[in-house]
């Protein structure tokens, strides 16, 4: 039996040029599944990064026409501006104070709540409430608990002191102050105990036993052992706490608006109002370059010294 030659197909040849490409993709395949994600982090970020980097160098205000090149005027606006001044020192005042609180208060509730007692798990739970809360809200009750005459705050204070208390919380200085550190206190004082008191459960029991044998008191051994143990997250917290308060805006949008006056202007608070208010963009633009490069400057020495802290 014989089979007919012209029966059979010849193997089909895949074209050189196909092969060829299908050879790059498979040497190149890691790389093809990061470039959607690349291509996203681009246009969402380093673009409109480098657009406000050219917007603060040109004229980009809505009051007067076209795109001038500028040179460094709109920095020497934001410069020479007493209220951007101001502003930035309020902003360091109050994250100085809203971080050492919170860290003070966070180390307190974390020393407290690290032994096992009965109802621990129910306390944690209301502990860390207001971190799930908007800052919004937070800013809105606390603006109705020391709104006078109809907010409690100086009701209770009075029924404490014993005589008629008529404090002017959001609008009177320094007492819109406290205000404005009390909200923010209140409301991330929880992120600095998670974190403490996950540095803490991390310390071996072994070390206090050795200690107490030795014959060290309690102090001695939180200072001995308990501080250089956590010094590393103690860091992170401050580091991780700072990057938020310095862009402390939303609280003061509604509890003060910015006043009286100028008196509660933040860094952000001052950006938002010349940018989004005075529509003064290029000016507004520039002050963000200038927080930015500040705020890279200290996150700098934070992150140094943060690789240096180890535990003892």
């Amino acid at each position: 039996m014989t089979t007919d030659a012209t029966s059979i197909a010849p193997p089909r040849r895949v074209p050189r040029r196909r092969a060829g490409l299908s050879e790059w993709s498979d040497r190149h395949f890691k790389w093809l599944l990061v470039v959607p994600a690349v291509l996203l982090i681009l246009s969402l970020s380093v673009y409109p990064l480098v657009f406000s980097l050219w917007v603060s160098f040109v004229n980009y205000d809505f009051q007067i026409p076209g795109h001038a090149f500028v040179g460094l005027k709109n920095f020497s606006m934001v410069v020479l501006d007493p209220v951007a001044r101001w502003s930035l020192v309020l902003t360091i005042l109050l994250s100085a104070a809203n971080v050492a609180i919170e860290l003070g208060l966070g180390l307190a509730l974390a020393l407290a709540m690290v032994r096992s007692f009965p109802g621990r798990g129910l306390v944690m739970s209301v502990l860390i409430i207001p971190l799930f809360i908007s800052p919004v809200i937070v800013g809105q009750a606390w603006a109705l608990l020391l709104q006078r005459p109809f907010g409690p705050m100086n009701y209770l204070l009075g029924e404490l002191l014993g005589r008629e208390v008529t404090i002017g919380w959001l609008t009177e200085s320094p007492w819109l102050y406290f205000a404005l550190i009390l909200a923010d206190v209140w409301q991330w004082t929880p992120f600095m105990f998670v974190i403490l008191l996950a540095g803490l459960t991390a310390i071996p029991p072994n070390l206090y036993e050795a200690a107490e044998l030795d014959g060290v008191d309690g102090w001695q051994a939180f200072r001995l052992i308990t501080l250089p143990q956590i010094a590393p997250i103690i860091m992170l917290a401050i580091t991780f706490r700072l990057l938020d308060a310095v862009r402390l805006f939303d609280t003061i949008f509604i509890m003060t608006a910015g006043g009286p006056g100028t008196k509660t202007y933040t860094s952000s608070f001052y950006l938002y109002t010349v940018g989004f208010t005075q529509f003064h963009l290029s000016q507004a633009t520039a002050g963000s370059w200038i927080l930015l490069i500040l705020t890279a400057l200290l996150v700098g020495l934070l992150v140094k010294r943060l690789t240096k802290s180890e535990p003892a």
